[in-house]
């Protein structure tokens, strides 16, 4: 059981100074971390302290004012007046060292709007407890009851191209490559595995890239009313790389940047949109061995 007895606070904003003494999950915190650093969208976090207590994901009416509160001061700082949100799961012990939980709990993007956005929680909070989940814990040795959970509400970026990079080989284990996906749309094709995306291989100290091999990318996610959904990609985007040198370059500096700060190999995920960069997640390459105190910018440790 997870002692939330001495946090007390609910709602945290990433790029709050304190936001990594409350229990908001490795994804939010992190995140927090690096907003002031990095084009981070807005947004914040509920804390596990929020939902303890409750048999159901079930939100009182109490928290359910807090989040219309925290969406409309979300609607201020994006100058949106209901801003299209990404609502996230972020367990306490989710991205850590041994398990980043990817693709295990639900994630809805495209959420507009007070109604939606509490649906979206109660809904992230309940698949935090699902037979899938509870197997991959006991997988991974970790606690199946007592599941501390936070969420985190933040602006969508409408990515003209998503893209995953590791700043260490995860399949090899190689220090010196990175390795860069990409597709167009937004991240869910990646990440979920529908897309065959562009793949570059990046020398990680000089950032050439070494390997180079187009992807088919036949389907991309986009954003409709209401959510998102799943379409065919144009041929004539089919045949060009989703990414330019310059943007291959700029995210293997990213991730240099990241990975030397923390002080552990990255895996994240970034949003190209209008041009610009953003950075949406960041967690440690569990593959490649044991990360000490990832959490608190441990230093990496390779394998046995």
């Amino acid at each position: 059981m997870i002692d939330l007895s001495s946090r007390t606070r609910s709602f945290i904003w990433l790029g709050d100074h304190d936001a990594t003494l409350h229990p908001i999950g490795g994804k939010a915190a992190q995140l927090s971390r690096l907003a002031g650093m990095h084009r981070v969208p807005p947004g914040f976090a509920i804390s596990a302290n929020a939902f303890a207590g409750a048999r159901t994901p079930r939100l009182s009416p109490e928290l359910r004012n807090e989040i219309a509160d925290s969406y409309q001061q979300l609607a201020i700082r994006t100058g949106v007046a209901e801003p299209r949100v990404a609502v996230r799961s972020s367990a306490l012990d989710e991205d850590g060292p041994l398990a980043s939980f990817a693709g295990q709990h639900e994630t809805f993007l495209n959420v507009v709007g007070v109604e939606a956005v509490i649906d979206a929680v109660e809904r992230c909070l309940a698949s935090a407890t699902t037979e899938q989940v509870l197997a991959y814990r006991n997988l991974h040795g970790l606690a199946t009851e007592g599941i501390g959970v936070a969420v985190l509400v933040q602006q969508l970026v409408l990515s003209d191209v998503s893209a995953v990079l590791f700043s260490a080989n995860p399949i090899s284990g190689k220090r010196d490559e990175m390795i860069l996906t990409a597709s167009w749309g937004l991240g869910e094709s990646i990440v979920g595995g529908t897309v065959s995306p562009d793949t570059w291989v990046i020398d990680a100290a000089s950032q050439d890239i070494v390997v180079a091999r187009l992807g088919s990318k036949q389907r991309m996610t986009i954003a409709i009313p209401g959510g998102t959904r799943e379409v065919e990609v144009p041929r004539m985007l089919r045949e060009q790389p989703s990414l330019s040198e310059d943007q291959i370059r700029e995210v293997a500096r990213l991730g240099r940047r990241l990975e030397a700060a923390l002080g552990w190999p990255v895996d994240i995920e970034v949003a190209f949109a209008a041009g610009e960069l953003f950075l949406l997640q960041c967690r440690p390459i569990t593959t490649l061995g044991h990360v000490a105190n990832a959490g608190e910018g441990g230093q990496y440790e390779p394998a046995a």
